[in-house]
């Protein structure tokens, strides 16, 4: 190296260090005072939540609710319901393919924080104006021009960019990877209930068809006191209303019935595929165990609150990003290549050439841009945080809900079942005194009325317990755990 090379490469390092002494200094200029984030994320205790310390019983003996939580019902038939409805669910495939484009966005931010290497080859047939700024022989003639080059970049992330860039889109990749979740669990809970909900309705329709035929017996009792002359012909018609009101409620049974297998079909893909099908009766089910109190860390099961506390922390790195935009942005980049006039002397050495040096942009003046674009951020920080709170309380609520269902139910049907047995043993006493001429058949038809109505109650409080477990089961997560989080932090409300 000559002198002057030595010379000019020293000159050229000072002016560099000099440039980013200027970019640094000028940094002052950049004012991003008095923007500042105003809403406070909420916390388990200050909703109600017992702490951690306090020893909360948790959701079974072992300290974990299974994924597949379904299979504790013990009905092969409800496990392949779900597991159909989950591997060909649109909604669930849609929730997936979400989670796929995020994972894709990530990777293109974290592409930013790598060198950048890019090849070209340019061949170019060009002719020259004689009145340009190239004199003769060049201008006014025509010319091959050819360039072979490979240029690359480097962008040093001084200030943490490309770092919050990155943070703030695994946020958000995290944040489709607990909404698909969500979904999953929504979508069995919805084929776990509608599946109970025929269960009940089977009952339903065994309690009506055991009432159509008590009615058809009490009806050939009455006829021959009729014809002994012991009851009048409005005892009869009496008797005799009550057999089509019950077939009625059978064949609406019979409706109701259809609907729901339609609707399980609907959520497994087979909208007419579920027409013949079956559920085990309600005495079956013995249930799942499930808490008598809210668990301590119940925000960190639930991945709907997940996704939203997701979303808080995917906007506190957008507001890093537009923080780093009012400092300069610094790339190294450096290219060698092959420059020629004239094809036949693009392979020669002396048609090398070659650059390298630090590229430095930095704002001055934007017209208050840059703070725009930082209120703007701030501001999806203070929605993203109201939105988590509002998701928390509602999950807080609605976990509280069914847990006070869940053992209010118990209580009922302990009541119902006593009730129920008064009632079946008056109407037994009211049906053999009439059947004596002890009674009048009002008595009879209060009696059975009072039957009825315990009868169906005790369906419907036997299919509400399973139907409040699935409920509950929802409402704590369903065993989500955040394993699947694309990022390897976990967001706060998981530690």
């Amino acid at each position: 190296m000559t002198n002057n090379d030595k010379k000019s490469s020293a000159g050229g390092v000072v002016l560099y260090l000099g440039t980013l002494v200027i970019a640094l200094g000028l940094t002052a200029c950049a004012n991003m005072s008095g923007i500042a984030p105003q809403a406070q994320l909420r916390e388990g205790v200050s909703l109600g939540l017992p702490s951690a310390a306090t020893g909360t019983p948790d959701l079974f003996a072992d300290g974990a609710m299974a994924a597949d939580w379904w299979r504790g019902f013990g009905d092969e038939r409800l496990d392949d319901l779900v597991s159909q409805a989950v591997a060909d669910s649109p909604t669930l495939k849609s929730a997936e393919a979400r989670l796929q484009r995020a994972q894709a966005a990530a990777d293109v931010t974290r592409s930013n924080d790598g060198p950048q290497l890019n090849g070209s080859v340019d061949a170019t047939r060009q002719h020259f104006s004689a009145n340009g700024i190239y004199p003769a022989p060049l201008g006014g003639s025509t010319f091959n021009l050819g360039t072979v080059r490979l240029s690359g970049s480097y962008e040093l992330d001084f200030f943490g960019k490309n770092r919050a860039a990155l943070e703030s889109a695994l946020g958000t990749a995290n944040a489709a990877a607990a909404d698909a979740q969500a979904a999953r669990l929504l979508l069995a809970c919805n084929v776990a209930r509608n599946y109970f909900q025929l269960a009940r309705l089977q009952a339903q329709l065994e309690v009506a068809q055991r009432t159509l035929a008590q009615r058809q017996e009490t009806l050939g009792l009455v006829r021959d006191r009729v014809t002994a002359g012991l009851d009048t012909r409005l005892e009869e018609r009496q008797s005799q209303a009550g057999i089509p009101e019950a077939r009625q409620q059978i064949e609406s049974l019979h409706e109701q019935i259809a609907i729901t297998r339609n609707a399980i079909g609907a959520l497994v893909g087979q909208p007419r595929g579920m027409q013949e099908l079956e559920a085990l009766p309600l005495a079956s089910y013995e249930g799942v165990k499930l808490p008598a109190t809210l668990p301590a860390d119940l925000l960190g099961r639930r991945p709907d609150v997940a996704a939203a506390r997701w979303r808080v922390e995917s906007a506190a790195k957008s507001i890093d990003v537009a923080k780093t935009e009012f400092y300069p942005n610094i790339n190294l980049t450096a290219f060698v290549g092959l420059n020629s006039l004239g094809f036949d002397n693009l392979a020669q050495g002396s048609s090398r050439e070659w650059g390298v040096g630090p590229a430095i942009r930095l704002p001055i003046f934007d017209s208050g841009r840059l703070r725009a674009n930082l209120r703007g951020r701030t501001a999806d920080y203070d929605a993203a945080v109201e939105s988590y709170n509002g998701t928390v309380i509602d999950a807080v609520h609605d976990a509280a809900d069914q847990v006070a269902s869940a053992k209010s139910i118990v209580l009922q049907q302990n009541q119902q079942r006593d009730a129920q047995e008064a009632a079946e043993s008056a109407y037994d006493i009211a049906r053999q005194r009439y059947r004596a001429g002890l009674g009048t058949y009002l008595n009879v038809l209060t009696a059975e009325n009072s039957v009825l109505a315990q009868r169906r109650l005790a369906v419907d409080l036997a299919a509400r317990r399973l139907d409040t477990q699935v409920n509950l089961i929802r409402a704590l997560g369903g065993g989500y755990t955040g394993e699947t989080t694309v990022a390897a932090v976990t967001p706060a409300a998981q530690r």
